[in-house]
């Protein structure tokens, strides 16, 4: 298998690297942090200028029509610098949530705005006592005249504090975690019985609480038909996963450069520590770690349009997974080599180690993916 790039997406990933450092250095996030929307709606149009945002859409809808390794490349590099946008919120979740289970009307309807950088959009499906099961659904749907009466509760919305559009999961059917009885609904963040609640996240992100009393939508809304769309929910949320996967390799990569430069720099006793065999050592066991991030997180990027379910879920968990191990101890190690500075909310390394944190528990964490791998039936059949 070639893993070189092709010209097009070493294009991509030059243009990306460009952006990030001159738009969006680490320091814009930091005062993001307090912004009641925490990212600029000019950025996200630049970044659908450049046609980032359009890259998983088919060019039918004014999109690039390109895989996901692409869309991978391009969120690696907005890792490096923590870029605030909701990338994987709009373009990865809800984008895919409508490009695998709504209408060619539904999808021009909405993903056109997305692609063009005018809209920016949400995915409410987790729940308090859901856990990663995106199935296990007390939100309910129930028609109500010529649409649905939505009733429930869903928390931890990534972007739905500002979102003008979120994708909503509901109970049509069925009981929680039955596969079938899913639908989903595209809900306008004004809708009458719609209440959010901002929230902030530990990694200076935004995210919000949204509850719905009786906020009644439009059958056309609906994506897809009636009661399946558990199997379009999942692939999202593996999407996500491997989103995940892509940003944190970047976030280790800088790291690592991070923690590489000062130990080149920082003395003591005159000397400077980065000649101390056993910092070295360390410095070489991050980047160990780091590349074995990356190989697993290009083998789910490439995996996770694979047609064969065993495959994708095999591939993305065991991404997700190491990158739990690997972009945990890269972080930690950079944290405990910069020593005493390295814990202070001054010095960029933390605010690495935290958005680590979050990435390591979207979509599923280590133990959660390490359970998914070994159900599967190539893992189950070798026992």
């Amino acid at each position: 298998m070639n893993f070189d790039l092709s010209q097009d997406q070493k294009l991509l990933v030059d243009t990306a690297a460009a952006f990030v450092r001159k738009e969006s250095p680490v320091t814009r996030l930091r005062a993001m942090r307090q912004d009641p929307v925490g990212y600029s709606k000019q950025t996200w149009k630049q970044m659908g200028d450049l046609g980032w945002l359009g890259i998983l859409v088919p060019e039918s809808f004014g999109g690039f029509g390109g895989t996901f390794a692409d869309a991978a490349l391009v969120i690696e590099k907005l890792g490096t610098t923590l870029v605030p946008e909701p990338y994987i919120a709009s373009v990865v979740l809800a984008g895919g949530m409508i490009l695998a289970a709504g209408s060619e009307a539904q999808k021009k309807r909405w993903l056109e705005p997305l692609v063009a950088g005018d809209a920016t959009y949400a995915l409410a499906y987790a729940e308090r006592e859901s856990r990663f099961d995106p199935l296990r659904i007390a939100t309910r749907a129930e028609k109500s005249g010529g649409g649905y009466r939505l009733s429930g509760e869903k928390v931890f919305v990534l972007n739905g504090h500002a979102a003008d559009a979120v994708v909503v999961s509901a109970r049509t059917s069925g009981s929680s975690g039955d596969r079938e009885g899913v639908s989903a609904f595209v809900v306008d963040a004004k809708t009458r019985g719609v209440t959010v609640r901002p929230v902030k996240t530990m990694d200076g992100h935004h995210a919000a609480v949204l509850a719905f009393d009786g906020a009644v939508v439009e059958a056309d809304r609906m994506l897809g038909g009636e009661g399946g769309a558990g199997p379009a929910l999942e692939r999202a949320l593996d999407l996500g996963a491997a989103a995940a996967c892509a940003e944190g390799v970047g976030i280790m990569q800088t790291v690592l450069a991070m923690t590489r430069d000062y130990l080149c720099t920082r003395e003591q006793f005159g000397v400077r520590i980065g000649t101390f065999q056993a910092l070295q050592h360390r410095c070489v066991d991050m980047f160990i770690e780091t590349e074995l991030a990356r190989s697993a997180s290009m083998m789910a990027s490439i995996k996770v349009d694979d047609p064969d379910e065993t495959e994708r879920k095999s591939a993305i968990s065991a991404a997700k997974a190491q990158l739990a191990v690997s972009g945990r101890f890269v972080t930690q190690q950079s944290i405990q080599l910069h020593g005493g500075i390295g814990v202070t909310d001054e010095h960029d390394v933390g605010l690495y180690f935290k958005r680590m944190h979050v990435l390591n528990t979207l979509f599923g964490d280590e133990e959660h993916h390490l359970a998914r791998f070994a159900s599967l039936p190539t893992f189950t059949a070798g026992i």
